[in-house]
Formats: C-alpha cells, structure tokens, sequence
C-alpha cells in the first residue's frame, strides 16, 4: 500500500479503561481503524506512523448503537477497531506525537 493511503488507515487511538488496562499488562494499544483497512495494512501504517517494530494485530467489527431523537429511530455507524500489540519494549507517546 502507498504511504498516502497508509496515513489514513488510523483514525484515532481508542482510549478506554479496557484499552489501558491492554496497554499496561500486554503492550497493547487500541485505535479506530478504517473500516476496509485489514490486518497487513494496520500493522504497516502503525509501524510507519510510531517508528516501533509490531508484534500481532487483532481487529474487531463493532456495530454502531441504536439512537432515538424525538420519535426519528436510526443507527450510529459501524466501525472497526484494532489492538495492536508491540514488540518488547517497545512504546508509543501520544504527545510527543502530537508536538512534533
């Protein structure tokens, strides 16, 4: 896959009580992915993004939550998410990211 379609794999890192529960006991860090990206993809744009060498990826097909606005039913919308595990010793810092 060319860098320019890698770069837009990773939505946005998944933070939760779970996520960082992962991230402290297996090294595993959570993001939202696109929904066409597969594993390959994951792990190249992760390793392009951060600089760290990953280990396993894992994803997860969520489905989006019913929602109710006055009587108009709908649906939020589907999305994936992608725990990837790193290396050993091997981290990511979100905001040194983010400055630079």
């Amino acid at each position: 896959m060319k860098k320019e379609a890698l770069m837009t794999v990773l939505l946005a890192p998944h933070v939760t009580e779970k996520t960082s529960l992962a991230m402290q006991n297996h090294n595993q860090y959570v993001f939202r992915v696109r929904r066409g990206a597969t594993k390959a993809d994951i792990r190249q744009a992760v390793e392009l993004m951060f600089d760290v060498k990953v280990q396993g990826v894992q994803v997860a097909n969520e489905r989006g939550k019913m929602r109710r606005f006055g009587r108009v039913r709908g649906r939020t919308q589907d999305w994936k998410k992608a725990y990837v595990r790193l290396a050993q010793g091997q981290t990511i810092d979100y905001e040194a990211k983010a400055k630079a």
